[in-house]
């Protein structure tokens, strides 16, 4: 069977210095290879197909058959590395906490700790009646999350 480290390994070598990135690589049973790639862009079908001809290059088919599917994440997945996050900040964002209720806002900030998403700042806007007051005002908070305290975190997808 087709090693999935193997596969991410070959990947990052083939998109050093280029704006792509991976996000996912899974081999299931059978040798079925799936790659999520991303751009700090924007994520474009020729990336895909260059990324897909460099692994199909790298193996025998002969030696050992395999299917191979390239694509980007989607809008609705989570992210799940680190440069998914610092590429949408400023965006609107839900995160589901594991302990706790899902929250939206605008991603504010991301921290890193060795390459690696540690966490993130949360700007919500709500309104709160004011203690003292008969009308409602627009309040804005910031959460922070740590990553190990996030089940999963998703785009808000806006038609605005």
């Amino acid at each position: 069977m087709i090693n999935a480290k193997k596969i991410q390994i070959l990947a990052e070598e083939f998109l050093e210095g280029t704006s792509a990135f991976i996000v996912d690589v899974k081999v299931a049973s059978g040798n079925v290879i799936r790659i999520s790639l991303e751009n700090d862009d924007r994520t474009s079908i020729t990336d895909c197909v260059e990324l897909s001809r460099h692994i199909e290059g790298s193996f025998d088919r002969e030696e050992e058959d395999f299917s191979l599917d390239v694509g980007s994440p989607g809008l609705d997945q989570p992210l799940k590395v680190l440069r998914q996050y610092l590429k949408i900040i400023g965006k609107q964002i839900a995160v589901n906490p594991i302990d706790g209720k899902k929250t939206q806002g605008e991603l504010v900030s991301v921290e890193e700790d060795e390459g690696e998403f540690k966490s993130l700042v949360l700007k919500t806007r709500e309104k709160k009646r004011i203690e003292g007051r008969k009308a409602t005002e627009w309040v804005d908070e910031e959460h922070q999350f740590q990553a190990g305290d996030i089940e999963w975190t998703k785009v808000i997808i806006s038609f605005k």
